[in-house]
């Protein structure tokens, strides 16, 4: 049965519940991962998204900052969460769908503006972090997975506006791309958009800072869809929702969807 997952760091989901539940209608994923909620668990909107019919959902939460939520009109069932790096910060949740795959929400630091450990401490945070996803992987190698969410950096020259003017701007930096590929392979992941979109640039995210986003078009592709290499040809039908980061009071995050047939 095809299953679509959409991933979106919502940068606040109370104040942006509208624009969930607009998604929610018109694209109607069958689980919708949300990132950088801002909120407790309990003054999350589960009620809005319930009454669209998504009446399972599995959350941590944070005041103010970090939090992740899974969102789904499929039965889940809580699968756990890991203190990557011990941070202390709500940045990953886990569920188990019924036919017994598991989908990873994962919202990786920013990592500041300076890339170097030493002078930016968040930085170091966000190396600290993909180790953990790394030895974490290598330990337990995932099955049946699906790893979705906000990562943070953008890996291939094609994932952002200048390559060589990227290259020492946090996100796009040599060092934190190899650890995000250490990471990625050690659990035999796989770049779902990439497989499917192959070709050409591709962004999820546009800065605040741009007084006119749509014609600089300087973006980064920092969300990701990932699956396991038994769950790859299962995979298909790649977006990227550029028109979603037009709405009023948006997100800089658009809406990242893939299908897979489960």
């Amino acid at each position: 049965m095809p299953l679509t997952l959409a991933t979106w760091n919502i940068n606040s989901v109370r104040l942006r519940e509208g624009l969930v539940a607009r998604l929610l209608q018109e694209e109607a994923p069958d689980v919708l991962c949300l990132q950088e909620c801002k909120s407790p668990v309990e003054k999350i909107p589960v009620a809005t998204f319930a009454a669209l019919g998504y009446h399972h959902v599995v959350m941590r939460g944070q005041k103010g900052y970090n939090g992740v939520a899974i969102f789904s009109r499929r039965p889940i069932e809580d699968a756990g969460s890991v203190d990557f790096a011990g941070l202390n910060h709500a940045r990953h949740v886990a569920a188990r769908l019924e036919c017994g795959a598991v989908i990873h929400n994962v919202y990786v630091p920013a990592g500041g503006d300076i890339p170097d450990r030493e002078q930016n401490e968040k930085f170091g945070q966000k190396l600290d972090f993909f180790t953990h996803l790394r030895d974490h992987f290598r330990a337990d190698r995932p099955r049946r997975a699906i790893l979705v969410g906000d990562l943070n950096v953008a890996p291939l020259e094609d994932d952002v506006w200048s390559h060589k003017q990227m290259l020492k701007v946090v996100s796009h930096t040599p060092i934190e791309v190899e650890h995000f590929e250490e990471a990625r392979d050690a659990g035999g992941w796989a770049d779902v958009t990439r497989l499917d979109q192959p070709q050409g640039k591709l962004y999820s995210w546009w800065s605040y800072r741009a007084a006119d986003w749509h014609t600089a078009d300087r973006g980064r592709r920092l969300d990701h869809v990932w699956a396991t290499r038994d769950l790859v040809a299962a995979s298909h039908g790649s977006r990227i929702l550029r028109d979603v980061r037009g709405w009023d009071g948006p997100s800089d995050h658009v809406p990242v969807l893939a299908t897979f047939d489960l």
